[in-house]
């Protein structure tokens, strides 16, 4: 190779490095926290022509038999792709999937559900542990579960997934990063209390909630109240009540739709609750990009 083209390979490095610290220099308009991975390669292009079409970055849900598949598609994208490792509490492989994981760059662990225990069981703590050690997130499924196949036997209880499990979860292991789906649908109150006294507890508002309550969408502002309000019952400097949810618009089975419904849906709760610019824009990326960053 001959000294011009030598130069001119490094310098087109070199730039294409500027580039990349540039792109990951500003938040993206919107973080998803909460997709899940189909096993579909062709669902991986789509999902990336979408977020580069919203400005956007998402967690993706792996599962173990993905993961090396996955993995590699995630560094040829890495300002629009993170990895959320989709493991079972109860298997008994479970610690090695969590180093696997967090070797592969994952940031963190989830969509947790369908524990045999309650979240909070001390036979989980070793898991947690390994998380907090690796500063990985923590997305556990909260509320009501889906029955896709009611026939079937399943030891499974939405009682075991109830959003007061995270609270002792989150006093326990401080470093952890936690985000909760669904709001622990219908038990909002007790999971926005959750968050209120736990900085490192998040709720994403995806599934059936905003549907549900479509035509009375000022209800959140009863469950996030304490917006503005100073007393020793409510913690010190905190931001817009609002701002402990994040982003997530649980798209599964490829539907990608999905995704701008849901965005559509928090925009429209968000603005009939009065909630401010500022405030929609750490809901809809800030907080997760604030996190994202202090993980490395």
């Amino acid at each position: 190779m001959n000294s011009r083209i030598r130069n001119v390979l490094i310098a087109a490095i070199l730039l294409a490095g500027v580039g990349n610290l540039r792109a990951q220099s500003f938040p993206p308009t919107i973080i998803d926290v909460h997709v899940h991975y189909n096993g579909d390669p062709a669902f991986l292009e789509k999902l990336v022509a979408k977020l580069d079409t919203a400005d956007g970055l998402a967690l993706l849900i792996t599962s173990p038999k993905d993961l090396d598949g996955v993995k590699a598609f995630i560094a040829k994208h890495p300002n629009r792709l993170k990895g959320l490792g989709n493991i079972s509490l109860d298997d008994p492989l479970v610690l090695e999937q969590v180093d696997r994981f967090h070797e592969a760059g994952f940031v963190g662990l989830g969509e947790i559900l369908g524990p045999l225990k309650n979240y909070d069981d001390r036979s989980y703590w070793p898991i947690y542990e390994r998380a907090e050690k690796y500063h990985m997130i923590l997305l556990f499924h909260t509320g009501i579960l889906m029955r896709a196949t009611p026939d079937v036997p399943a030891d499974v209880s939405v009682d075991r997934m109830r959003p007061t499990t995270l609270d002792g979860i989150a006093r326990r292991f401080p470093k952890l990063t936690i985000i909760g789906a669904h709001l622990g649908n219908p038990d909002y109150a007790w999971a926005a209390e959750v968050t209120r006294w736990n900085p490192n507890v998040y709720f994403d508002l995806s599934g059936s909630s905003l549907i549900k309550k479509q035509d009375d969408p000022t209800f959140w502002k009863s469950i996030f109240w304490w917006s503005g309000v100073v007393s020793p019952h409510t913690p010190a400097n905190a931001p817009n009540a609002f701002e402990r949810l994040v982003f997530g618009s649980d798209v599964f089975n490829g539907e990608l739709e999905e995704f701008d419904r849901e965005v559509d849906r928090y925009h429209k709760m968000l603005d009939a609750c009065g909630v401010s610019p500022a405030s929609q824009e750490m809901i809809f990326s800030g907080t997760m990009w604030k996190i994202l960053n202090e993980q490395k």
